[in-house]
């Protein structure tokens, strides 16, 4: 399986470079030239892992691994700088990098240390991935759920009616296979109990609105 790997650094002649390398040893590479590209395509494409320049305008490489683990996002991050004190290094791992390497550096060594940073990662068992649609991400093992950058607070029965609902995105479920599924028993056609959760998920989960009506038969969640 092919890993996807984004690269994050303003100095177009090292990004087209390492561009190329990587391509070569079988990666699809996504490359950026600033830290909100960076963090737009981690929302958005769900890499492997990221290489990210430190010494980057605006959003650095820093504020990358800062938010994106404020956001819950576990992607391994290998950090380039040219920078080689201590403090420097210490600063980068305290964001959330993974991995830290040092400008010059030999371009052998930066693909052993991405395999590294792939073999670390174990996917987790089916059952508990993290589940995506759109940008909204639902983590079953940890039972929370973000809209972007946002976590939703949810009750019980709302996370285990919106992960019902994320598993078979793009399928409509009927309100009974609903009701036995959630509450273990169908209440019958006439029953607002459903209505009420959906609404109250909707309100929670945000616009633009995930969870679609398919009137006479139940809902589904899809892409906007």
């Amino acid at each position: 399986m092919t890993s996807t790997v984004l690269l994050a650094d303003d100095d177009r002649a090292i990004r087209d470079s390492l561009v190329r390398a990587m391509e070569l040893e079988g990666y699809r590479v996504i490359p950026v030239p600033n830290g909100v590209q960076a963090l737009n395509e981690v929302r958005r494409s769900g890499v492997d892992a990221a290489v990210v320049d430190v010494m980057m305008p605006g959003v650095d490489g820093l504020d990358v691994c800062r938010l994106l683990r404020a956001g819950g996002y576990r992607t391994p991050i290998l950090l380039l700088t040219a920078r080689s004190e201590t403090s420097e290094r210490v600063e980068g791992l305290d964001a959330g990098a993974d991995d830290y390497l040092v400008k010059p550096f030999e371009l052998d060594e930066l693909l052993a240390r991405l395999r590294a940073l792939l073999r670390r990662v174990e996917p987790p068992p089916e059952e508990n991935r993290v589940l995506r649609v759109a940008d909204l991400r639902l983590d079953p093992a940890a039972r929370r759920v973000w809209r972007g950058d946002t976590a939703v607070e949810l009750s019980k029965t709302e996370f285990d009616l919106l992960e019902l609902l994320v598993r078979n995105a793009g399928i409509v479920l009927d309100h009974g296979t609903i009701y036995e599924r959630i509450w273990g028993y169908d209440f019958g056609v006439e029953s607002k109990n459903l209505a009420v959760y959906v609404g109250y998920l909707r309100r929670k989960v945000g616009k633009p609105s995930l969870i679609h009506t398919v009137r006479g038969v139940g809902y589904t969640v899809r892409e906007p």
